[in-house]
């Protein structure tokens, strides 16, 4: 069988997959497809819906600048908003055409011969294709670590990510096990139905102030009729967010504010001395993810919620029993747990033009020219890759320059007829340069978090801000070894 030959295969239809869609759309390649295994798009939106899930990055640098989101309701969006903006971004560019849902790419091999990668998708016939772009994202595989006892448990469980609407939580005696970016939005909302609410906290978060702001109907249709006066929110938002990335660097004056700033927040909202002291983050300013919420620190101040910092030794069939050996009784356990950060390239197994898998190739450490391309994955473009996360501004942004990078490598493939293998020279030299350029960072800092591996090196954050990496993201066919594809008669 004769497998069907497009231009470009998009793994994923979140904000990198659907905008990877629609900027080659605006660029005039039409033959490509975005393969979702869910049977609906969204990503992160589509899959994150407990209680208070919502975006902490202000919702005017949270879209794409060719589709600016002028009627978000509020600064800082939730995800019923958040999703229904993907729903009209993916009608506007047309892209429901292009997307196959229930199609679960799970092996991608390169073919030397052909010049093109050969996919396998789960329940479907295999695609080949010119140019393969996996935008599977950062946080899209929730993980609940090991607990003793935790099978035993007789009480309703779930990851947030896969929040169980159908479990009633009204009166209940509720457990969440984790405190970060998912928890501090829903520990509020269960605190404000559960009988008691226990919250583990591992260790705690720098947590800043979000301060909300709610649109009036005015204000929208200004917006609306007037772009210009929401580009100007938007380009003020993002160059505050710049100047923010000072906060991550060691020893700065800005990260000394931002600390005072976080601690100020801490001090207003909780009064309770103790329950400060458990709140007081114990390391460095911005070396985990710095957090935004108004509401978590009032929650743990309500009689019915309890902040427990003791560790987990086992859970019992209606219990969870610390290290202290404290008894927490419990009738629902929520894994506030968060993901599988690192795992780039999820269950997937991509070879490239050596044979060579992906996975073994990051074995050490997922690395990647501009976070986008790896040596002899030819032809090959990930979206929100290695080193291209942030702690300071939106992560669409980076994107949306990352989109525009592609266009740029895929026009010159098609035009060409050719395929391109980043040289390792230059991928070598770029990942000495960004992590020399990672001293100094808070990222780097002595605590433990997401975006380091296991040997502490950081591999998921950009160290500069985001302007640096647009001047960086420069598509040079130079970069690149250049191949045709071998004609048939010819020889290799």
């Amino acid at each position: 069988m004769t497998s069907k030959v497009i231009d470009v295969a998009i793994l994923g239809s979140g904000y990198g997959g659907l905008g990877m869609g629609a900027q080659l759309k605006r660029n005039g390649i039409n033959n490509f497809k975005i393969f979702e295994k869910a049977d609906s798009l969204g990503g992160v939106w589509r899959d994150n819906i407990y209680p208070g899930a919502a975006c902490d990055t202000q919702s005017h640098i949270y879209c794409f600048t060719y589709f600016p989101n002028l009627r978000v309701s509020s600064m800082y969006a939730g995800q019923a908003e958040l999703l229904n903006y993907l729903e009209r971004l993916a009608q506007h560019f047309d892209l429901e055409p292009h997307l196959q849902y229930n199609s679960e790419i799970t092996k991608a091999t390169w073919n030397n011969a052909e010049q093109l990668w050969d996919l396998e998708i789960k329940n479907a016939e295999p695609v080949k294709a010119k140019v393969f772009v996996p935008a599977w994202g950062q946080l899209n595989k929730p993980v609940i670590p090991y607990f003793k006892g935790a099978e035993k448990f007789k009480g309703e469980s779930f990851h947030s990510a896969e929040w169980k609407y159908g479990v009633n939580l009204e009166g209940k005696k509720v457990v969440s096990i984790g405190n970060a970016a998912s928890a501090v939005q829903y520990v509020p909302e269960v605190a404000k139905v559960a009988g008691h609410l226990t919250v583990f906290q591992r260790s705690a978060n720098w947590i800043m102030p979000r301060g909300q702001q709610v649109f009036t109907e005015a204000e929208l249709d200004e917006f609306e009729s007037n772009p210009e006066k929401f580009f100007e929110s938007r380009n003020n938002i993002h160059q505050m967010r710049e100047d923010g990335f000072a906060r991550t660097q060691q020893g700065t004056d800005s990260q000394e504010e931002g600390k005072r700033l976080a601690l100020e927040h801490l001090y207003n909202s909780v009064q309770d001395e103790e329950l400060r002291k458990k709140l007081t983050p114990d390391y460095e300013f911005g070396c985990k993810r710095i957090l935004r919420t108004d509401d978590y620190y009032p929650a743990l101040t309500r009689e019915n919620v309890s902040l427990v910092t003791d560790g987990i030794v086992e859970i019992t069939e209606n219990a969870v029993i610390t290290t202290t050996g404290e008894v927490i009784e419990a009738d629902v356990i929520i894994y506030g747990t968060g993901f599988a950060s690192q795992n780039f390239n999820g269950e997937l197994d991509i070879i490239g033009n050596q044979g060579d898998r992906l996975s073994q190739v990051w074995a050490d450490g997922a690395e990647a020219y501009l976070g986008l391309t790896v040596p002899t994955f030819n032809n090959m473009f990930l979206v929100y890759g290695p080193n291209t996360n942030l702690n300071h501004n939106s992560i669409v942004t980076m994107l949306e320059i990352q989109h525009q990078y592609i266009v740029e490598a895929t026009q010159y493939i098609l035009q060409n007829q050719t395929s391109l293998d980043v040289k390792p020279s230059i991928f070598t030299a770029y990942n000495e340069d960004i992590q020399a350029k990672m001293v100094g960072s808070a990222f780097a800092a002595d605590c433990s978090s997401w975006y380091k591996n296991a040997a502490g090196k950081v591999i998921n954050n950009w160290p500069l801000n985001v302007e640096s990496y647009r001047n960086y993201t420069q598509f040079k066919p130079q970069d690149y070894v250049v191949k045709t594809a071998v004609k048939e008669g010819e020889l290799a």
